[in-house]
Formats: structure tokens, C-alpha cells, sequence
């Protein structure tokens, strides 16, 4: 009995013990229930909408680009592709490769292409759809669409693409856009999507980052292995800015065409505000390829190509000015007294100089010159002397003012700054001290000396107007983000002697119009309309004594790599200047006959354009644009050294 009482006692002590506990339990579930359910009731309703709702970025339109005058360069157009998603093939019993097989009647893919969307299959869900192929034609996706129900998990989307419709024409200012690659990766969400595009080269990369925009966003509803069910909310971002450059797309036309076939460029420049009207490069390239996508042999094409049409001739390409220098060593003699409007300086066709021998690019000299006769003959004696009694160093110091010697801080990348040879520059150089006969070669634009298209184009407005002309390439950016207006510059003066610019335009007015000026042939014949200028010719090798002794050949003789670059810079009108052109044409020949003519076509076309008059009729404008002949043989001339 008393056993029996100990059991039931050690029993009821065990149930409670088992009660207390299973009570323990529950209000623990209870409470675990309510704090999960009450308490943090909104943080797991939000981690539920986060795993049902899939957040998703959308990309910006990209900023459109447009000229002066509101002509459109860079657009944005309908990006037609064709898409497979491999689950759908499936559920109809069609294999992958039969279905590609199907579609390589249709369209054309490669067998690279093939490989790769194969490997994109096998890496995604089934769901998840797989490009074939961008930019699709009109009759393509005509195609497609007719042969849809034989087509199964073959679909048409419809994205945006960059287009510039002007091509070549533009190519080495806009530059152009291409996938991001893993180097370029900023952390911004736009550059992980796929397809996004970036600017990689001129307008495009300069302002890359307001012509990105801000990206947009989608809401989705999703399943539990993350297909899409419904969209839920869409965001749209905010588009990229529109930049309104102040290139004038006809003049930047009409430089093309003028260029067609040669290897140079062109710059021509506003002098009251430093706008570039044009800035051409020859030869071109096209943009839109490198949005699609090059193909091997594309890209060994054109890095191939020894007249380089990836450069930027007119910021990149660096030449030896030739006589386009002169008023530069000019305008530095005056400013020193060292020589006077009426100094004269005998040219027999050579100088000598030691042991040295330095020739005219006229053989029996051109006999007394003064400096505006030197300026209108290009007498390379006349400078000869002048530089060398000038001295390199002020020679130097009057290019810097003029923009040669150091890039001009221009807006596009690949900026070359030329080179404008010192004493100390040649002793870090070279380990050589200056000589007396490099300062006559610089004398004449040769030597050491170098200088951009853009350079060139700068020194002729600096010198026409007297004041620090500074190039620009932007007028306008439209957005709310990046607003932007350019407003008219003022110029601060260089400080020259009005007397001594005056005489330098009137010189440059002589090259084009006097009788025996070198670009006579390439005058402006209609009243108002007149321009100025000055020819150059530069060397692109040395000329040896018997070279010279058994008679020097033409340049239409010689391999094109060998002849001379012609050069020519000059302003337009004359009463009241508002233009500057620089154009260069490699292995031109010479400057009157190949460059002069171009620099004429281009200054009246802006004068024309300003004035409001009709362009120039098409028979006109091709003669004007013919090759001419010399004028008792000046434009066949050389400075040689």
C-alpha cells in the first residue's frame, strides 16, 4: 500500500513536471507566433513582397546630339531582335538545333554565333530568353514573323540602338558607343546591364555622363523560380541630355566631299567666339559599325590602314607647318625691331650658313624683298635672315601666344600639343646644344617644329583679331540635370601691335589676290567675299645635293608616302574678318594647288551660309572644286632645308 502511494505520488510529481513543460512549450509557440505574426508582422510581409517581387532596371533613352542649327547627328532608333526561349522549343518537341537550323534559313547565323547561343542555353533557365541576333532589317523581321508558327520559342523584341545618320560625316567628332567592358565597371547599375552601350571616342565619351541619363524602374510579379507572372509598376527614367554642338553639319559636308580621296583634314573656326564650324578628318570611318559590333577583319582593316582613319587628323595629326609659319617669326620681328615694313632682305635662292647651304623654293631667288613681299612669295631667304637675327627664343615665345606648342585644352580627347623646339627642349632631348641653323629651319615652319590642323586654325584667328581665341565645340546642354548655355566669349587681348596685325592681314591678303601671290589661283572672286591667307608646303624627307643638282622631281612623280604635305590657312572677308580655315592635305604636293583650293570652298560656303544667299550652283561649286594649274610655276614650290 505504501508503495503504491509512493508510485502514484513520483507519477503525478512526473506529470506535472511533463504538463509544466508542454505548457512552457506552447507559450513559447505562442509567444514566437505572436511576435512573428504581430510584432513583426510588416518586416516579414515586406521580405515575402521582396521574394514575390522582382525589382528590375530600366535603361535611359540615350541624349540625342545635334548641330547648330538643330540637325540631328545622334539618334536613337528601333534595335529589331530575335530571341529564343529554349522552354518553349521544348513543350513543342522541337530540339535546340533543329529550330536553329530552321532559322539559319531564314536569317543568317554563323557557326560562331550558333556556339554561342548554345552556351547562353545551357547557362540560363529555360525561361530566360537568348539573343540571336540585333539589329535586324525590316525584311528580317518580316521574315520571321511569317514563319512564327514554325518557329516555336523564336520571338521579335524591339529595343533602342544608336544611330547616327550622318556616318563619316561626323564620325571623328561624335566618336562613337560600344559595350561596357570589365575595366570600365563604376559601380553604376546602367553599366551591368546587358547591351548597355557607353561612349567610347569624341562628343560621346566627352559627355558620357549626361548623355546616360538616370535609369528607370520595373516592378514584376514572380514565382517561385522566378518567372514573371504580372508587371506591377513601371517607372520611366530619365533621359539623357540633348548637347547642341556648334558644328554646322553643310559646311561639315561640304569639307567631306572636298576631302573625298585625300588623306588631311579641315578646321574651320569662328573668330568672334571661337565656335568650330567644321572639323573634318579624312578618312573617315562609320560609327555605326562599332555599335553593332566589328568583325575581326573589319578591325584589321582599319588599324591596318596607313592613312590611319581612326585619328582625329584635326586635333591628333601633327605636321610641320611650313611657311604657314612665317607670320609668326614675322610678328616676332616686328615686336622686337629687329626689322621694320620696309627692311629688305636680297634672296638670290640661297643662304649659307658655315658649311651649310639653305635654298628658296625659287631656284634663281626672287631678288629684293621686303616683308610683305616676302609674305606674299613665300621668299624662304627673307625668313632665313629674319629668323636669324630674331633668335629662336623670341620666335618661341610669340608662338606660345599664338597657340603653337602646347594643346589648346580642347574639348575632345586625343589632343596632340604639337612641338615648338627649345634650346633646353633639344638638350633633354637629344643631349645636343641648339644651333643657329635649326632657329633658320624653324624660320620657315621645318625642323623640329610641329602643329595641329587645330593649332594652325587657332594661330590664323589669334592674328587676325589680336585676342586670345580659344576654340570651343559645345553650345548647348538641355536636360534638368546638366543645363548648360554658352554665351558669346570675350577675349582677352595678346597684347600686339595693331599696326603690325594689320600689316600681316594685308600681307595674307597679297598671297590670294596680288598677281604674284602663291595661292592667286585659289582667290574668291565675288565682291565682299574676298579671304586672305597663306600657302605651305612642308617636307616630309631631305632633299640631297644631287637630288637637288640633277634636278629636284615633282611631287606627281614621286611614291605618295614621299611628297610634301600641303598646307593653307587664311580668313575670311577682308574688310571685316569672321572666319578662320586651316586645311592640310598629306602628301598633298603643294599647298596653293591641293589645300588652298579647299580653304577657298570653305570660306565662301560660310560666308554664303551667314549672308543668307543660295549656295553656290552645282556646276559652279565643281569648278570651283577642280585642280587648277600654277601660276608661273609657284605653287610647285619647296622649302627645303
Amino acid at each position: 500500500m505504501h508503495r503504491d502511494s509512493d508510485r502514484h505520488k513520483l507519477f503525478s510529481r512526473r506529470a506535472a513536471i511533463l504538463a509544466g513543460g508542454k505548457a512552457l512549450l506552447l507559450s513559447t509557440l505562442i509567444g514566437r507566433m505572436y511576435y512573428l505574426q504581430v510584432l513583426e508582422a510588416r518586416r516579414y510581409k515586406t521580405l515575402a513582397d521582396e521574394n514575390r517581387i522582382s525589382l528590375r532596371l530600366l535603361p535611359p533613352p540615350r541624349g540625342r546630339i545635334a548641330d547648330r542649327f538643330g540637325q540631328l547627328l545622334a539618334v536613337n532608333q528601333q534595335n529589331y531582335q530575335v530571341v529564343l526561349i529554349s522552354e518553349d522549343v521544348q513543350e513543342k518537341r522541337r530540339s535546340l538545333e533543329e529550330t536553329l537550323d530552321l532559322l539559319k534559313n531564314i536569317i543568317h547565323i554563323s557557326p560562331k554565333e550558333r556556339q554561342r547561343i548554345l552556351r547562353e542555353v545551357r547557362r540560363r533557365r529555360g525561361f530566360v530568353p537568348v539573343t540571336v541576333r540585333e539589329n535586324l532589317n525590316w525584311e528580317e523581321v518580316a521574315r520571321i514573323e511569317v514563319n512564327a508558327p514554325d518557329l516555336p520559342g523564336i520571338n521579335i523584341d524591339v529595343g533602342q540602338s544608336r544611330f547616327y545618320p550622318h556616318a563619316e560625316v561626323m564620325a571623328h567628332v561624335l566618336g562613337y558607343v560600344a559595350a561596357v567592358s570589365e575595366g570600365e565597371q563604376s559601380g553604376d547599375p546602367l553599366l551591368e546591364l546587358p547591351g548597355f552601350r557607353i561612349g567610347k571616342a569624341g562628343v560621346e565619351k566627352v559627355y558620357d555622363l549626361a548623355l546616360r541619363g538616370k535609369g528607370g524602374s520595373l516592378q514584376v510579379e514572380v514565382n517561385a523560380i522566378g518567372r514573371v507572372i504580372q508587371e506591377i509598376m513601371r517607372q520611366e527614367g530619365l533621359p539623357g541630355a540633348e548637347i547642341r554642338l556648334t558644328v554646322d553639319l553643310e559646311l561639315q559636308k561640304l569639307a567631306t566631299r572636298r576631302l573625298d580621296g585625300e588623306s588631311g583634314a579641315v578646321v574651320v573656326l569662328d573668330i568672334s567666339n571661337g565656335d568650330i564650324l567644321a572639323m573634318t578628318s579624312s578618312p573617315s570611318f562609320d560609327p555605326n559599325a562599332f555599335n553593332k559590333g566589328l568583325s575581326t577583319a573589319e578591325w584589321k582593316a582599319l588599324v591596318s590602314d596607313n592613312r590611319a582613319p581612326l585619328i582625329n587628323k584635326a586635333i591628333a595629326g601633327q605636321y610641320a607647318p611650313g611657311s604657314t609659319f612665317k607670320m609668326v617669326v614675322a610678328l616676332a620681328a616686328l615686336e622686337k625691331g629687329i626689322i621694320t615694313p620696309s627692311t629688305k632682305v636680297f634672296c638670290n635662292g640661297s643662304v649659307k650658313l658655315g658649311n651649310a647651304e639653305f635654298h628658296c623654293w625659287k631656284k634663281g631667288g626672287h631678288g629684293a624683298m621686303d616683308l610683305k613681299d616676302a609674305i606674299t612669295q613665300s621668299c624662304d631667304v627673307y625668313f632665313y635672315e629674319t629668323s636669324r637675327r630674331t633668335g629662336i627664343d623670341r620666335i618661341v615665345a610669340m608662338a606660345l601666344r599664338l597657340g603653337f606648342g602646347m594643346p589648346l585644352g580642347f574639348e575632345l580627347p586625343g589632343e596632340g600639343g604639337g612641338l615648338m623646339p627649345t634650346r633646353d627642349w633639344k638638350q633633354a632631348t637629344l643631349g645636343q646644344p641648339w644651333q643657329q641653323g635649326e632657329t633658320l629651319l624653324a624660320g620657315i615652319g621645318q625642323g623640329y617644329l610641329l602643329a595641329t590642323p587645330l593649332q594652325l586654325a587657332v594661330m590664323a584667328a589669334r592674328l587676325i583679331k589680336g585676342d586670345n581665341v580659344v576654340p570651343r565645340l559645345t553650345r548647348r546642354i538641355e536636360s534638368e540635370e546638366w543645363g548648360m548655355e554658352e554665351e558669346d566669349s570675350e577675349f582677352a587681348s595678346l597684347g600686339l601691335n595693331p599696326q603690325h596685325l594689320e600689316l600681316v592681314r594685308n600681307s595674307m591678303a597679297a598671297v590670294v589676290n596680288d598677281p604674284f601671290g602663291t595661292a592667286r589661283k585659289a582667290r574668291i572672286k565675288q565682291p565682299g567675299f574676298e579671304m586672305g591667307g597663306k600657302t605651305g608646303t612642308s617636307q616630309v624627307r631631305r632633299i640631297s645635293k644631287a637630288e637637288r643638282e640633277q634636278g629636284v622631281r615633282k611631287n606627281e612623280e614621286l611614291e605618295w608616302r614621299l611628297r610634301d604635305h600641303a598646307l593653307f590657312v587664311g580668313f575670311a572677308p577682308l574688310d571685316e574678318p569672321r572666319y578662320a580655315v586651316a586645311v592640310v592635305v598629306e602628301h598633298g604636293g603643294s599647298g596653293s594647288k591641293a589645300a588652298a583650293p579647299i580653304a577657298r570652298d570653305m570660306l565662301l560656303e560660310a560666308q554664303r551660309r551667314r549672308s543668307g544667299a543660295p549656295p553656290a550652283p552645282k556646276q559652279v561649286a565643281d569648278r570651283l572644286s577642280a585642280p587648277e594649274s600654277a601660276v608661273d610655276g609657284r605653287d610647285l614650290r619647296r622649302e627645303n632645308g
